[in-house]
Protein backbone atom coordinates (compact mmCIF):
# COMPACT_ATOMS: atom_id res chain seq x y z
CA UNK A 1 0.00 0.00 0.00
CA UNK A 2 1.28 3.49 -0.87
CA UNK A 3 -0.62 6.40 0.63
CA UNK A 4 1.39 8.80 -1.56
CA UNK A 5 1.53 6.87 -4.84
CA UNK A 6 3.50 9.18 -7.13
CA UNK A 7 4.94 12.54 -6.11
CA UNK A 8 7.03 13.25 -9.23
CA UNK A 9 4.65 15.94 -10.38
CA UNK A 10 4.12 17.70 -7.08
CA UNK A 11 5.87 20.76 -5.74
CA UNK A 12 5.22 20.34 -2.04
CA UNK A 13 7.39 18.33 0.36
CA UNK A 14 6.51 15.29 2.42
CA UNK A 15 6.55 16.50 6.02
CA UNK A 16 7.50 14.21 8.92
CA UNK A 17 7.58 14.98 12.66
CA UNK A 18 9.35 12.56 15.01
CA UNK A 19 8.59 12.76 18.73
CA UNK A 20 11.22 10.93 20.77
CA UNK A 21 12.96 10.99 24.12
CA UNK A 22 16.64 10.88 24.94
CA UNK A 23 18.18 7.48 24.24
CA UNK A 24 15.43 6.31 21.87
CA UNK A 25 17.34 7.01 18.68
CA UNK A 26 15.11 9.78 17.33
CA UNK A 27 18.11 11.46 15.73
CA UNK A 28 19.19 8.18 14.16
CA UNK A 29 15.70 7.67 12.74
CA UNK A 30 15.69 11.18 11.26
CA UNK A 31 19.12 10.62 9.73
CA UNK A 32 17.98 7.30 8.23
CA UNK A 33 15.00 9.03 6.58
CA UNK A 34 17.24 11.75 5.16
CA UNK A 35 19.76 9.20 3.85
CA UNK A 36 16.92 7.13 2.35
CA UNK A 37 15.53 10.15 0.50
CA UNK A 38 18.87 11.45 -0.73
CA UNK A 39 19.86 8.03 -2.05
CA UNK A 40 16.62 8.06 -4.04
CA UNK A 41 17.44 11.42 -5.60
CA UNK A 42 15.28 13.54 -3.33
CA UNK A 43 16.25 16.63 -1.38
CA UNK A 44 15.89 16.18 2.38
CA UNK A 45 16.42 18.31 5.44
CA UNK A 46 16.19 17.56 9.16
CA UNK A 47 16.05 19.88 12.16
CA UNK A 48 15.45 19.26 15.84
CA UNK A 49 14.10 21.14 18.85
CA UNK A 50 15.44 19.52 22.05
CA UNK A 51 13.57 19.62 25.32
CA UNK A 52 14.65 19.04 28.90
CA UNK A 53 11.38 19.07 30.82
CA UNK A 54 10.10 15.58 29.98
CA UNK A 55 11.79 12.42 31.29
CA UNK A 56 15.32 12.48 29.82
CA UNK A 57 14.45 15.27 27.38
CA UNK A 58 11.75 14.97 24.70
CA UNK A 59 12.87 16.17 21.27
CA UNK A 60 10.90 17.01 18.13
CA UNK A 61 12.78 16.06 14.98
CA UNK A 62 11.37 17.51 11.78
CA UNK A 63 12.11 16.14 8.32
CA UNK A 64 11.04 17.43 4.91
CA UNK A 65 11.54 15.52 1.67
CA UNK A 66 10.95 16.80 -1.88
CA UNK A 67 11.92 15.67 -5.35
CA UNK A 68 13.61 18.55 -7.25
CA UNK A 69 11.61 19.64 -10.29
CA UNK A 70 14.68 20.88 -12.17
CA UNK A 71 18.28 19.67 -12.32
CA UNK A 72 20.59 21.43 -9.85
CA UNK A 73 17.61 23.15 -8.21
CA UNK A 74 17.63 23.53 -4.45
CA UNK A 75 14.20 24.02 -2.89
CA UNK A 76 13.72 26.01 0.31
CA UNK A 77 12.41 23.80 3.11
CA UNK A 78 10.84 24.69 6.44
CA UNK A 79 12.65 24.36 9.77
CA UNK A 80 9.73 23.31 11.94
CA UNK A 81 6.37 21.55 11.64
CA UNK A 82 3.25 23.61 11.03
CA UNK A 83 0.03 22.47 12.76
CA UNK A 84 -2.37 21.04 10.21
CA UNK A 85 0.34 20.45 7.60
CA UNK A 86 2.21 17.31 8.72
CA UNK A 87 1.92 14.16 6.62
CA UNK A 88 3.53 11.68 9.02
CA UNK A 89 3.99 11.80 12.79
CA UNK A 90 6.18 9.15 14.44
CA UNK A 91 5.93 8.90 18.25
CA UNK A 92 8.43 6.76 20.16
CA UNK A 93 6.09 6.54 23.19
CA UNK A 94 2.32 6.76 23.59
CA UNK A 95 2.22 10.06 25.50
CA UNK A 96 4.47 11.61 22.84
CA UNK A 97 1.62 10.85 20.44
CA UNK A 98 -0.65 12.69 22.86
CA UNK A 99 1.71 15.68 22.85
CA UNK A 100 1.60 15.71 19.04
CA UNK A 101 -2.20 15.80 19.15
CA UNK A 102 -2.11 18.68 21.66
CA UNK A 103 0.26 20.61 19.37
CA UNK A 104 -2.16 20.22 16.46
CA UNK A 105 0.28 18.16 14.40
CA UNK A 106 -2.28 15.41 13.72
CA UNK A 107 -4.90 16.09 11.05
CA UNK A 108 -7.78 13.71 10.25
CA UNK A 109 -7.57 14.49 6.54
CA UNK A 110 -3.87 13.86 5.96
CA UNK A 111 -1.74 12.61 8.89
CA UNK A 112 -0.54 9.06 9.33
CA UNK A 113 0.36 8.53 13.00
CA UNK A 114 2.85 5.77 13.84
CA UNK A 115 3.31 5.27 17.59
CA UNK A 116 4.71 2.82 20.06
CA UNK A 117 2.05 1.95 22.63
CA UNK A 118 4.46 1.40 25.54
CA UNK A 119 4.79 3.91 28.38
CA UNK A 120 7.84 5.63 29.82
CA UNK A 121 6.47 7.65 32.71
CA UNK A 122 7.21 11.38 32.87
CA UNK A 123 8.73 12.96 35.97
CA UNK A 124 5.43 14.63 36.86
CA UNK A 125 3.71 11.23 36.72
CA UNK A 126 6.30 9.62 38.99
CA UNK A 127 6.45 12.52 41.44
CA UNK A 128 2.71 12.72 42.03
CA UNK A 129 1.78 11.79 45.64
CA UNK A 130 -1.09 9.69 44.25
CA UNK A 131 -1.51 7.86 40.96
CA UNK A 132 -0.21 10.50 38.58
CA UNK A 133 -0.18 8.32 35.47
CA UNK A 134 -1.83 9.83 32.42
CA UNK A 135 -4.73 7.93 30.88
CA UNK A 136 -3.28 5.77 28.10
CA UNK A 137 -6.72 4.61 26.98
CA UNK A 138 -7.80 8.22 26.36
CA UNK A 139 -4.75 8.88 24.18
CA UNK A 140 -5.33 5.65 22.27
CA UNK A 141 -8.97 6.58 21.60
CA UNK A 142 -8.19 10.19 20.67
CA UNK A 143 -5.36 9.20 18.34
CA UNK A 144 -7.62 6.78 16.51
CA UNK A 145 -10.25 9.48 16.06
CA UNK A 146 -7.84 12.28 15.16
CA UNK A 147 -5.42 10.73 12.66
CA UNK A 148 -6.22 9.74 9.09
CA UNK A 149 -4.44 6.46 9.87
CA UNK A 150 -3.18 5.21 13.21
CA UNK A 151 -0.53 2.48 13.38
CA UNK A 152 0.44 1.40 16.88
CA UNK A 153 2.05 -1.51 18.72
CA UNK A 154 4.57 -2.05 21.51
CA UNK A 155 7.60 -1.40 19.35
CA UNK A 156 9.88 -1.01 22.35
CA UNK A 157 9.34 -4.68 23.25
CA UNK A 158 9.75 -5.66 19.61
CA UNK A 159 13.11 -3.92 19.39
CA UNK A 160 14.36 -5.26 22.72
CA UNK A 161 13.45 -8.80 21.69
CA UNK A 162 15.78 -8.39 18.71
CA UNK A 163 18.59 -6.77 20.70
CA UNK A 164 18.03 -3.41 19.03
CA UNK A 165 16.47 -0.02 19.80
CA UNK A 166 13.03 1.35 19.07
CA UNK A 167 14.11 3.57 16.17
CA UNK A 168 14.70 0.49 14.00
CA UNK A 169 11.19 -0.87 14.70
CA UNK A 170 9.64 2.55 13.96
CA UNK A 171 11.63 2.73 10.70
CA UNK A 172 10.15 -0.65 9.78
CA UNK A 173 6.62 0.54 10.57
CA UNK A 174 7.24 3.63 8.44
CA UNK A 175 8.32 1.43 5.54
CA UNK A 176 5.32 -0.83 5.96
CA UNK A 177 2.90 2.11 6.08
CA UNK A 178 3.54 2.96 2.42
CA UNK A 179 3.59 6.67 3.18
CA UNK A 180 6.98 7.15 1.51
CA UNK A 181 7.55 6.34 -2.19
CA UNK A 182 10.53 4.05 -1.59
CA UNK A 183 10.66 0.24 -1.66
CA UNK A 184 11.41 -1.86 1.40
CA UNK A 185 14.83 -2.75 0.01
CA UNK A 186 15.82 0.92 0.04
CA UNK A 187 14.96 1.18 3.73
CA UNK A 188 17.02 -1.92 4.53
CA UNK A 189 19.95 -0.66 2.45
CA UNK A 190 19.89 2.55 4.48
CA UNK A 191 20.34 0.56 7.70
CA UNK A 192 23.17 -1.45 6.15
CA UNK A 193 24.91 1.70 4.95
CA UNK A 194 24.90 3.11 8.48
CA UNK A 195 27.12 0.18 9.51
CA UNK A 196 26.19 0.13 13.22
CA UNK A 197 24.28 -2.77 14.79
CA UNK A 198 23.11 -3.80 11.34
CA UNK A 199 21.77 -7.30 11.99
CA UNK A 200 19.78 -6.48 15.18
CA UNK A 201 18.44 -3.33 13.50
CA UNK A 202 17.29 -5.29 10.45
CA UNK A 203 15.51 -7.80 12.67
CA UNK A 204 13.76 -5.00 14.59
CA UNK A 205 12.95 -3.32 11.26
CA UNK A 206 11.28 -6.52 10.05
CA UNK A 207 9.24 -6.78 13.27
CA UNK A 208 8.05 -3.18 12.89
CA UNK A 209 7.26 -3.71 9.22
CA UNK A 210 5.15 -6.78 10.05
CA UNK A 211 3.13 -4.69 12.53
CA UNK A 212 1.52 -2.78 9.68
CA UNK A 213 0.52 -5.83 7.70
CA UNK A 214 -1.04 -7.70 10.62
CA UNK A 215 -3.72 -6.43 13.03
CA UNK A 216 -2.62 -8.71 15.87
CA UNK A 217 0.16 -6.49 17.34
CA UNK A 218 -2.13 -3.45 17.34
CA UNK A 219 -4.99 -5.40 18.89
CA UNK A 220 -2.62 -6.77 21.54
CA UNK A 221 -1.34 -3.26 22.33
CA UNK A 222 -4.87 -1.92 22.71
CA UNK A 223 -5.91 -4.87 24.86
CA UNK A 224 -2.88 -4.38 27.15
CA UNK A 225 -3.84 -0.73 27.69
CA UNK A 226 -7.58 -1.20 28.12
CA UNK A 227 -7.64 -4.47 30.09
CA UNK A 228 -7.68 -4.33 33.90
CA UNK A 229 -4.62 -5.55 35.76
CA UNK A 230 -4.61 -9.30 36.26
CA UNK A 231 -4.18 -10.63 39.79
CA UNK A 232 -0.95 -12.51 40.55
CA UNK A 233 -1.06 -16.31 40.33
CA UNK A 234 -1.78 -18.26 43.53
CA UNK A 235 1.15 -19.10 45.76
CA UNK A 236 2.34 -22.70 45.30
CA UNK A 237 2.00 -25.00 48.28
CA UNK A 238 5.77 -25.46 48.36
CA UNK A 239 8.59 -22.97 48.66
CA UNK A 240 11.77 -23.50 46.69
CA UNK A 241 14.63 -23.76 49.15
CA UNK A 242 12.37 -23.61 52.22
CA UNK A 243 12.64 -26.05 55.08
CA UNK A 244 9.95 -28.64 55.77
CA UNK A 245 8.67 -26.50 58.66
CA UNK A 246 8.44 -23.42 56.42
CA UNK A 247 6.59 -25.34 53.73
CA UNK A 248 4.14 -26.61 56.33
CA UNK A 249 3.55 -23.08 57.65
CA UNK A 250 2.98 -21.77 54.14
CA UNK A 251 0.46 -24.56 53.49
CA UNK A 252 -1.29 -23.59 56.74
CA UNK A 253 -1.42 -19.94 55.63
CA UNK A 254 -2.98 -20.94 52.29
CA UNK A 255 -5.52 -23.06 54.15
CA UNK A 256 -6.40 -20.06 56.36
CA UNK A 257 -7.00 -17.93 53.27
CA UNK A 258 -9.37 -20.53 51.82
CA UNK A 259 -11.20 -21.25 55.07
CA UNK A 260 -11.38 -17.94 56.95
CA UNK A 261 -11.63 -15.24 54.28
CA UNK A 262 -14.08 -14.46 51.45
CA UNK A 263 -13.18 -15.93 48.07
CA UNK A 264 -13.17 -12.46 46.47
CA UNK A 265 -10.21 -11.50 48.67
CA UNK A 266 -8.11 -14.59 47.91
CA UNK A 267 -6.05 -13.08 45.02
CA UNK A 268 -5.21 -10.02 47.12
CA UNK A 269 -4.34 -12.15 50.16
CA UNK A 270 -2.09 -14.38 48.04
CA UNK A 271 -0.31 -11.27 46.78
CA UNK A 272 0.12 -10.06 50.36
CA UNK A 273 1.48 -13.41 51.53
CA UNK A 274 3.91 -13.53 48.62
CA UNK A 275 5.11 -10.01 49.42
CA UNK A 276 5.59 -10.57 53.15
CA UNK A 277 7.25 -13.98 52.88
CA UNK A 278 9.77 -12.33 50.57
CA UNK A 279 10.05 -9.27 52.83
CA UNK A 280 10.55 -11.09 56.14
CA UNK A 281 9.32 -14.65 56.80
CA UNK A 282 6.34 -16.99 56.75
CA UNK A 283 5.72 -16.19 60.43
CA UNK A 284 5.46 -12.52 59.49
CA UNK A 285 2.92 -13.47 56.80
CA UNK A 286 0.80 -15.24 59.43
CA UNK A 287 0.85 -12.04 61.49
CA UNK A 288 -0.49 -10.31 58.37
CA UNK A 289 -3.47 -12.68 58.24
CA UNK A 290 -4.03 -12.16 61.98
CA UNK A 291 -4.41 -8.41 61.39
CA UNK A 292 -6.93 -8.87 58.57
CA UNK A 293 -9.07 -11.53 60.26
CA UNK A 294 -11.06 -9.14 62.54
CA UNK A 295 -12.14 -7.08 59.53
CA UNK A 296 -13.10 -10.16 57.50
CA UNK A 297 -15.19 -11.44 60.42
CA UNK A 298 -17.47 -8.37 60.47
CA UNK A 299 -17.32 -7.37 56.80
CA UNK A 300 -20.74 -6.69 55.26
CA UNK A 301 -19.61 -4.18 52.62
CA UNK A 302 -20.49 -4.78 48.94
CA UNK A 303 -17.92 -7.08 47.34
CA UNK A 304 -16.16 -7.42 50.70
CA UNK A 305 -14.45 -4.09 50.05
CA UNK A 306 -13.38 -3.71 53.69
CA UNK A 307 -11.49 -7.03 53.61
CA UNK A 308 -9.97 -6.32 50.20
CA UNK A 309 -8.68 -2.90 51.21
CA UNK A 310 -7.36 -4.25 54.51
CA UNK A 311 -5.53 -7.01 52.64
CA UNK A 312 -4.04 -4.49 50.22
CA UNK A 313 -2.93 -1.76 52.58
CA UNK A 314 -1.83 -3.87 55.54
CA UNK A 315 0.53 -5.82 53.27
CA UNK A 316 2.10 -2.57 52.05
CA UNK A 317 2.29 -1.12 55.57
CA UNK A 318 4.01 -4.23 56.95
CA UNK A 319 6.58 -4.22 54.12
CA UNK A 320 7.73 -0.66 54.74
CA UNK A 321 10.89 0.56 53.03
CA UNK A 322 13.86 0.56 55.37
CA UNK A 323 17.62 0.50 54.81
CA UNK A 324 17.65 -3.31 55.03
CA UNK A 325 15.02 -3.60 52.32
CA UNK A 326 16.83 -1.16 50.05
CA UNK A 327 20.10 -3.05 50.46
CA UNK A 328 18.34 -6.36 49.84
CA UNK A 329 16.78 -5.20 46.58
CA UNK A 330 19.99 -3.62 45.31
CA UNK A 331 22.04 -6.79 45.81
CA UNK A 332 19.69 -9.34 44.28
CA UNK A 333 20.81 -11.28 41.24
CA UNK A 334 17.50 -10.55 39.53
CA UNK A 335 18.21 -6.82 39.73
CA UNK A 336 21.62 -7.15 38.08
CA UNK A 337 19.99 -9.26 35.35
CA UNK A 338 17.30 -6.62 34.85
CA UNK A 339 19.89 -3.85 34.58
CA UNK A 340 21.79 -5.84 31.95
CA UNK A 341 18.54 -6.40 30.08
CA UNK A 342 17.63 -2.71 30.25
CA UNK A 343 20.92 -1.65 28.69
CA UNK A 344 20.79 -4.50 26.14
CA UNK A 345 24.07 -5.97 27.37
CA UNK A 346 25.28 -9.27 25.95
CA UNK A 347 27.47 -11.86 27.66
CA UNK A 348 30.54 -10.09 26.25
CA UNK A 349 29.66 -6.74 27.84
CA UNK A 350 30.82 -5.50 31.24
CA UNK A 351 28.16 -3.46 33.06
CA UNK A 352 29.03 -1.23 36.00
CA UNK A 353 26.22 -0.30 38.42
CA UNK A 354 26.51 2.70 40.73
CA UNK A 355 23.95 3.22 43.50
CA UNK A 356 23.33 6.66 45.00
CA UNK A 357 22.52 6.46 48.71
CA UNK A 358 22.19 9.23 51.28
CA UNK A 359 20.89 7.86 54.60
CA UNK A 360 19.81 10.45 57.16
CA UNK A 361 20.70 10.23 60.83
CA UNK A 362 17.11 9.11 61.49
CA UNK A 363 17.50 6.11 59.14
CA UNK A 364 20.78 5.13 60.77
CA UNK A 365 19.30 5.27 64.27
CA UNK A 366 16.20 3.36 63.10
CA UNK A 367 18.43 0.50 61.91
CA UNK A 368 19.91 0.03 65.38
CA UNK A 369 18.41 -2.13 68.18
CA UNK A 370 15.52 -0.21 69.73
CA UNK A 371 17.15 0.86 72.99
CA UNK A 372 20.46 1.76 71.36
CA UNK A 373 18.71 3.62 68.54
CA UNK A 374 16.72 5.70 71.01
CA UNK A 375 19.86 6.50 72.99
CA UNK A 376 21.77 7.65 69.89
CA UNK A 377 18.78 9.56 68.55
CA UNK A 378 18.43 11.58 71.77
CA UNK A 379 22.16 12.33 72.03
CA UNK A 380 23.02 15.58 70.20
CA UNK A 381 26.73 14.69 70.31
CA UNK A 382 26.31 11.27 68.71
CA UNK A 383 23.84 12.62 66.16
CA UNK A 384 26.36 15.30 65.24
CA UNK A 385 29.04 12.67 64.67
CA UNK A 386 26.73 10.61 62.44
CA UNK A 387 25.66 13.70 60.51
CA UNK A 388 29.29 14.59 59.76
CA UNK A 389 30.05 11.01 58.70
CA UNK A 390 27.09 10.76 56.33
CA UNK A 391 26.57 14.37 55.24
CA UNK A 392 27.61 13.59 51.66
CA UNK A 393 25.72 11.15 49.40
CA UNK A 394 27.44 7.81 48.86
CA UNK A 395 28.13 6.46 45.39
CA UNK A 396 28.35 2.71 45.80
CA UNK A 397 29.44 0.53 42.89
CA UNK A 398 27.62 -2.71 43.60
CA UNK A 399 29.42 -4.46 40.74
CA UNK A 400 32.61 -4.36 42.84
CA UNK A 401 33.31 -6.33 46.01
CA UNK A 402 34.09 -3.10 47.85
CA UNK A 403 30.57 -1.81 47.12
CA UNK A 404 28.61 -5.05 47.10
CA UNK A 405 29.76 -6.62 50.39
CA UNK A 406 28.63 -3.78 52.74
CA UNK A 407 25.15 -3.77 51.20
CA UNK A 408 24.99 -7.55 51.25
CA UNK A 409 25.87 -7.56 54.96
CA UNK A 410 23.24 -4.90 55.60
CA UNK A 411 20.63 -6.97 53.75
CA UNK A 412 21.55 -10.01 55.87
CA UNK A 413 20.21 -8.18 58.95
CA UNK A 414 16.66 -9.09 57.88
CA UNK A 415 16.17 -11.72 60.66
CA UNK A 416 17.04 -9.00 63.21
CA UNK A 417 14.49 -6.52 61.83
CA UNK A 418 11.81 -7.14 64.54
CA UNK A 419 14.28 -5.97 67.21
CA UNK A 420 15.15 -2.70 65.48
CA UNK A 421 13.81 0.75 66.34
CA UNK A 422 12.17 1.34 62.96
CA UNK A 423 10.21 -1.91 63.16
CA UNK A 424 8.88 -1.16 66.61
CA UNK A 425 7.73 2.27 65.51
CA UNK A 426 6.09 0.99 62.34
CA UNK A 427 4.34 -1.80 64.26
CA UNK A 428 3.01 0.66 66.84
CA UNK A 429 1.72 2.96 64.09
CA UNK A 430 0.03 0.06 62.28
CA UNK A 431 -1.66 -1.12 65.50
CA UNK A 432 -3.02 2.37 66.26
CA UNK A 433 -4.26 2.79 62.67
CA UNK A 434 -6.04 -0.57 62.61
CA UNK A 435 -7.53 -0.08 66.08
CA UNK A 436 -8.95 3.25 64.95
CA UNK A 437 -10.50 1.69 61.82
CA UNK A 438 -11.81 -1.31 63.73
CA UNK A 439 -13.53 0.89 66.32
CA UNK A 440 -15.86 2.43 63.72
CA UNK A 441 -19.44 1.17 63.57
CA UNK A 442 -19.77 2.58 60.06
CA UNK A 443 -17.96 0.09 57.81
CA UNK A 444 -17.77 2.64 54.97
CA UNK A 445 -15.87 4.94 57.31
CA UNK A 446 -13.64 2.05 58.43
CA UNK A 447 -12.86 1.28 54.78
CA UNK A 448 -11.92 4.90 54.05
CA UNK A 449 -9.67 4.98 57.12
CA UNK A 450 -7.96 1.81 55.91
CA UNK A 451 -7.38 3.45 52.51
CA UNK A 452 -5.70 6.43 54.18
CA UNK A 453 -2.58 4.30 54.64
CA UNK A 454 -1.99 4.98 50.95
CA UNK A 455 -0.65 8.37 52.00
CA UNK A 456 2.42 6.80 53.64
CA UNK A 457 5.04 5.49 51.25
CA UNK A 458 8.76 5.43 50.52
CA UNK A 459 11.42 6.33 53.03
CA UNK A 460 13.34 9.34 54.33
CA UNK A 461 11.67 12.70 53.63
CA UNK A 462 8.99 11.13 51.42
CA UNK A 463 7.89 8.87 54.27
CA UNK A 464 7.89 11.75 56.76
CA UNK A 465 5.72 13.95 54.52
CA UNK A 466 3.29 11.10 53.92
CA UNK A 467 2.95 10.32 57.61
CA UNK A 468 2.36 14.00 58.36
CA UNK A 469 -0.49 14.07 55.83
CA UNK A 470 -1.90 10.84 57.26
CA UNK A 471 -1.92 12.33 60.75
CA UNK A 472 -3.66 15.48 59.49
CA UNK A 473 -6.43 13.49 57.80
CA UNK A 474 -6.96 11.33 60.90
CA UNK A 475 -7.07 14.46 63.09
CA UNK A 476 -10.34 15.42 61.41
CA UNK A 477 -12.10 12.28 62.66
CA UNK A 478 -13.38 13.80 65.96
CA UNK A 479 -14.90 16.69 63.98
CA UNK A 480 -16.83 14.18 61.85
CA UNK A 481 -18.12 12.02 64.73
CA UNK A 482 -21.75 11.03 64.29
CA UNK A 483 -22.08 12.43 60.76
CA UNK A 484 -23.61 10.18 58.11
CA UNK A 485 -21.22 11.57 55.51
CA UNK A 486 -18.06 11.06 57.60
CA UNK A 487 -16.74 8.44 55.15
CA UNK A 488 -17.19 10.85 52.24
CA UNK A 489 -15.31 13.59 54.06
CA UNK A 490 -12.39 11.29 54.90
CA UNK A 491 -12.24 10.30 51.22
CA UNK A 492 -12.24 13.98 50.18
CA UNK A 493 -9.46 14.77 52.64
CA UNK A 494 -7.39 11.83 51.38
CA UNK A 495 -7.86 12.90 47.76
CA UNK A 496 -6.82 16.44 48.71
CA UNK A 497 -3.70 15.09 50.42
CA UNK A 498 -2.78 13.18 47.25
CA UNK A 499 -3.41 16.15 44.97
CA UNK A 500 -0.22 18.08 45.74
CA UNK A 501 3.04 17.39 47.51
CA UNK A 502 3.02 20.55 49.62
CA UNK A 503 -0.38 19.76 51.17
CA UNK A 504 -1.97 23.10 50.31
CA UNK A 505 -5.24 21.51 49.18
CA UNK A 506 -5.35 19.33 52.28
CA UNK A 507 -4.97 22.34 54.56
CA UNK A 508 -7.83 24.07 52.76
CA UNK A 509 -10.04 20.97 53.04
CA UNK A 510 -9.30 20.73 56.75
CA UNK A 511 -10.39 24.34 57.23
CA UNK A 512 -13.65 23.46 55.51
CA UNK A 513 -14.19 20.48 57.83
CA UNK A 514 -13.59 22.72 60.83
CA UNK A 515 -16.59 24.84 59.79
CA UNK A 516 -19.04 21.93 59.63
Amino acid sequence: MNTHPDRQGIDRPITIAIMAMGGQGGGVLADWIVALAEHGGWVAQTTSVPGVAQRTGATIYYVELIRPQQRNSRPVLSLMPVPGDVDIVIAAELMEAGRAIQRGLISPDKTTLIASSHRSLAVVEKASPGDGRADSAAVLHTAGATALRFIHADMQSMAEAQGSVISAALFGALAGSGTLPFPREAFEDTIRAAGVGVNPSLRAFAAGHATVGSPEPQAAAAAAILAPARPPPPIPATMQGGSAAERAELARALHRVAADFPAEAAPMLHAGLRRLVDYQSIAYAHAYLDRIAPFAAIDSTPGHELTLEAARHIAVAMSYDDVIRVADLKTRGARFARVRSDVLATQDHLVETTEFMHPRVQEICATLPARLGLYVETSPRLCGVLKRLFEHPRRIRTTTLHGFIPLYILASLKPWRPRLLRHQRETAHIDIWLALAGAQSDQRLATELIKCRRLIKGYSDTHSRGQSKFDKVISALPLLAGRGDAADWIRRLRDAALADEAGVMLDGALRTVATL
